[in-house]
């Protein structure tokens, strides 16, 4: 069996970031060129601060890739960072020991990892721990993610995202999205009518000195059935996709299909009815609705899996907030160098690039292959199986 896995490593300030990607199967059309485009989308979203100004990210493609296709071997990326280049980071930042005393970051930021990483790793100085931990590494996800993606694509699966809030302004999903005005958005929202309320929400917080959150959706369409499993916990998708997007940075909930609303309803309210065949359109075992978000039991059932992350706002406050010096405990503002001012619309392909990732790993689980023509096949054959067939009287037992 096999399985998609990734590391990434690096520092936002460091020379770079890195990736390796193992499992991808032979013969998957992969550039760098398809990399950067998801890339590119994740820099932009109204809201984004300098950083995004500075950075122009594109990944080398370093192994694993020939003439374009996978070879089966695993893949390496490597993506510069422009900005180690500036004020001082190359000595900051250093791998080597220097010379020169450098200053320590010891005003504590609420909400983020610098507290509770100081005290894990024994640090008296808050930079290694904000410097990982910063949501840039979530660039090398994006970039392992399109390699997912284009895995994915292979069994006609898409993987698309959309803002669904930011702040208190919340949009209305039509019916039908329209992806390409989507990513033509701002804030990549598929509610025209609420766009312009978003940015203002933007602005309106920036003049604050202040920073908001919001919730994105990620849909992936075009899927088969039974991707992931009920038998054991930890390989039902719905768990794997919910601890995928809780990776995400500032991420702090996480939503599949009509889950919250239908915590308070009743279950005649809540379950999608499955239609006869008759009634079905576009593939066998069609629902009436999709408020499971396409997951039971922990496995697709053929409809869109629908997921949402919550992302409260970033803990890089431009308003310093009261807080605790590292060293002394006693009574400071909190540490302050330049952030974002809402980063929903970047979250959703951030978002993107893990379900993705998730759902590559479980096709391999399910229809793996060393090359991508056999995992084709053995989802075709598959896939062959699915829809109405008569059974025998007892399926423990002998057919009578």
């Amino acid at each position: 069996m096999s399985h998609f896995r990734f590391l990434t490593a690096g520092e936002s300030h460091g020379k770079g970031l890195v990736a390796v990607v193992e499992g991808v199967p032979a013969g998957i059309p992969i550039t760098e060129d398809l990399i950067a485009a998801d890339l590119s989308r994740r820099q932009g979203g109204y809201g984004r601060g300098k950083r995004q100004q500075i950075e122009q990210d594109r990944a080398e493609i370093i192994s694993g890739v020939r003439h374009g296709l996978s070879i089966g071997s695993p893949i390496a990326l490597s993506m510069p960072n422009r900005d180690h280049e500036n004020a001082n980071w190359r000595v900051r930042m250093a791998t080597e020991p220097v010379d020169e005393e450098v200053e320590r970051v010891t005003l504590l930021r609420p909400g983020h990892a610098d507290l509770a990483g100081t005290q894990k790793y024994g640090f008296d100085d808050v930079r290694p721990i904000l410097e990982r931990s910063s949501a840039r590494e979530t660039a090398a996800r994006v970039a392992v993610g399109a390699i997912a993606r284009a895995l994915a694509a292979q069994l006609g699966i898409e993987v698309r995202s959309h803002t669904i809030a930011i702040g208190s302004v919340r949009a209305t999903v039509p019916e039908r999205i329209d992806w390409a005005a989507v990513d033509a958005s701002p804030v990549r929202v598929a509610d025209r009518a609420v766009e312009q309320a978003m940015v203002d929400e933007v602005d309106r917080t920036k003049e604050a000195l202040d920073t908001v959150g919001g919730v994105f959706e990620v849909r992936a369409s075009g899927l088969p059935f039974g991707l992931g499993s009920h038998v054991h916990w930890d390989r039902k998708l719905d768990g794997r996709l919910g601890q995928a997007i809780l990776s995400i940075n500032a991420v702090k909930a996480v939503e599949v299909g009509d889950g919250i609303a239908g915590a308070s309803l009743p279950g005649s309210e809540v379950q999608d009815v499955i239609l006869p065949v008759d009634a079905w359109e576009r593939r066998p075992w069609e629902r009436a609705t999709n408020r499971a978000g396409g997951l039971e039991g922990g496995m697709t059932n053929g409809e869109d899996v629908v997921v949402r992350g919550f992302i409260k706002p970033i803990s890089t406050v431009p308003r310093r907030l009261p807080t605790a010096d590292l060293l002394t405990g006693e009574e400071t503002t909190s540490f302050y160098e330049r952030s974002d001012v809402a980063v929903v619309p970047a979250a959703g392909v951030i978002g993107e690039a893990m379900v993705a990732i998730v759902l590559a790993d479980a096709i391999l689980e399910k229809f793996g292959g060393d090359h991508v023509d056999e995992i084709r096949r053995n989802c075709a054959a598959f896939m062959a199986t699915v829809g109405p067939s008569e059974r025998p009287r007892s399926m423990g037992g002998r057919a009578e």
